[in-house]
């Protein structure tokens, strides 16, 4: 035989609660009395105690299935931005690619000037050494000295 202290004790809840759960069950006709406290006997103690296992049970499952919903709507919410992310991103890709493109185009545009400018570059010095002008002016001239304005003005 236990008092309502010791079975509350042993379960770790109130003595109230412990109370509260022989009234539930319709224990407290059954219960006798040990001066001012009351006396429960082995099968009520089972029932009592298997009374607060199905309720934590009970209580645990729905924390897990709480806890399971609100990782749920973690993981949406993480997909969520996740995905925004990517859309950001892939937008910004289409946007460097278009650059991409533009530089490329004035690149080969650029290539294009430049050959063309070696090529006339390099007919023109051609035609300058076939006619002979670049070795005749190389040859015959001296480099000119700079003159000051008070010899040209005096021709000195």
């Amino acid at each position: 035989m236990k008092t309502i202290r010791q079975i509350a004790d042993e379960i770790g809840v109130s003595k109230t609660a412990v109370s509260k759960q022989i009234a539930n069950l319709g224990l407290r006709s059954g219960l006798r009395k040990n001066g001012n406290q009351f006396a429960i006997d082995e099968r009520q103690e089972i029932l009592i105690k298997q009374a607060f296992s199905e309720k934590s049970q009970t209580e645990n499952a729905n924390q897990s299935q709480t806890k399971t919903q609100t990782e749920n709507h973690e993981v949406g919410d993480l997909v969520c931005v996740l995905q925004a992310t990517i859309d950001t991103l892939q937008g910004q890709l289409e946007v460097k690619d278009r650059q991409i493109e533009k530089l490329t185009e004035a690149l080969v545009a650029a290539q294009q000037t430049a050959a063309a400018a070696q090529a006339l570059h390099a007919g023109t010095i051609q035609q300058q050494l076939l006619t002979g002008e670049a070795g005749a002016d190389q040859q015959g001239q001296e480099p000119e000295q700079k003159r000051g304005w008070f010899s040209k003005l005096f021709g000195k």
